[in-house]
This record gives structure tokens, sequence and C-alpha cells, in this order.
């Protein structure tokens, strides 16, 4: 039997138009995010565009596999199976970052993470942190935008004018009131980052909290950010914390160049 243009077969011999099997199984575990861990079957139809009769019959197949899984209450959330895959993916950055992040979290007592740019927003890729430490909204996995964050200001602004110009010209979050979304006044405190070496941020992503921030740089380019997070109260003390803050970005750095130079 011969297909219509456009048609694709879907698993069970079903025919569905546009999109293949693997498209709607990629926009199924797609629909996870940091803000949304756990989906119910509708939510996950919403969010992934496709038919409720669709995604029950893949989230079948995925649980089957355990890309999927589900919680006591019956809603869905990524697997073990997907996990271990995730193990193998390349992780030299944070291999050699880690040790230095362990270090800084030991002498400043502070919540540590590392950042890198992901397309117009910051990825976390590490983190460590204590009981006592002031809570963040930030999670190794996570995804923020630049602007408002110490280690989005430091990436922001040792990217090339043209990002930098096509991030200003776009409409700009404003998580809080003392989030700076102005163009002008944002490309003065980015030139003001690179020229002092570190990013600081008052209350800007999160009320209660602070941050300082510092590219490791390679190159010339910041192939991440180490930031530190501490409360609104404590603000006055991130300059004592830059010091040891800088010492981080720069060992990240130096072992970031010497594995890859060999």
């Amino acid at each position: 039997m011969s297909l219509r243009q456009g048609e694709t077969i879907m698993a069970g011999g079903a025919r569905e138009p546009g999109r293949s099997v693997t498209s709607k199984v990629l926009a199924l575990l797609g629909a996870f995010d940091s803000a949304h861990p756990q989906l119910s079957l509708s939510d996950l139809a919403r969010r992934s565009g496709l038919p409720l009769s669709t995604v029950h019959r893949l989230v079948g197949e995925l649980e089957e596999w355990q890309a999927l899984s589900r919680t006591s209450d019956g809603r869905l959330r990524v697997g073990m199976r997907l996990w271990e895959l995730g193990q193998l993916a390349p992780a030299r950055l944070q291999d050699l970052a880690h040790p230095w992040l362990q270090e800084l979290f030991g002498t400043t007592g502070e919540n540590v993470h590392l950042a890198v740019r992901d397309g117009m927003e910051v990825l976390y890729v590490d983190k460590v942190h204590g009981r006592r430490a002031v809570p963040i909204v930030s999670r190794t996995g996570g995804r923020l935008p630049m602007h408002p964050t110490g280690v989005g200001k430091a990436l922001l602004a040792h990217e090339p004018e043209w990002f930098v110009s096509s991030y200003l010209a776009r409409r700009l979050e404003r998580p809080t009131p003392h989030t700076v979304t102005e163009p002008g006044r944002l490309a003065r405190e980015l030139a003001a980052v690179r020229a002092q070496g570190y990013a600081l941020t008052f209350e800007e992503m999160t009320l209660g909290s602070c941050s300082a921030a510092a590219p490791v740089l390679v190159g010339g380019r910041a192939v991440a950010a180490v930031g530190l997070v501490v409360s609104s109260r404590r603000a006055r003390e991130l300059k004592r914390l830059v010091e040891p803050l800088l010492a981080a970005a720069e060992r990240i750095a130096h072992d970031y160049a010497r594995a890859h130079a060999a």
C-alpha cells in the first residue's frame, strides 16, 4: 500500500501526516525541562504538540524501554535509561572544573556553580552547595536567561559584538524589579565586566540573593563561567569573594587549555 505525500507510518502501522516517529519521540522527550520535570499525559500532549492518542501509544513504548517512568501519582518523568545514556556525553569541562569548584566552596562556604552559554541562555553544568548556603534557583541541567545572572553576564561580556547586539535587541525578561533590561545600561555593565574581569548582580534573578561570577577564559574565549551566590543581606561581602572566585576561574582555564593542547 502506497503512502500519500507528507504521510508517515507510526508505530503499530498508524499513519499521521507530517512528522516521523523519531521527530515525535524527540518532541515528547523535549517537553521535559527543569521547570517541567514531571508531566501528565495531557500536559505532555500539549507541550509536544502531538495528539493525545499518539502520546499515549509512544509513551507506552518509552516506558517499556525505561526512557520514561511514572511517579506515584501517575505523572511521567525522564527514566533511568536516559540518565545512563546522559552519563556517556562528553563531560571534560565538568571533570576538570569540579575539584576547583569544591575548593572554592570549601574556601567560601557559598553556593558555587559552573555554567556555559547555550544559545541565548546559560546552561548550568555543575554545582557545589551546602545545607547552610542560601537557596538558589539554578540547578545542574537547568537554564536561565543570561542578562539577570552573574554567570550569564560574565559569558555575555566576552561574546562577539554581533552576538551581544543581537541579544540586546531582544525583548529581555525581567524576573525581578531589579533586573537590568535597558540595552544601553546593560551594554555599559558588560563593558565594565570585561574591564574588571568579573560580574556582580544584586537581586536581578531572585529577590534575596546576589551573585558574583568570573569567566573561564581560554585563548580570549569564555568557555564557561564560575559563579557564587550569597544572601542579599551579605551583599557587601561579594567583593571579598571575588579574589578566590577569579583564582578558581583561572585554574579551570589553565587545566582546560592544557588538556586541549595534549
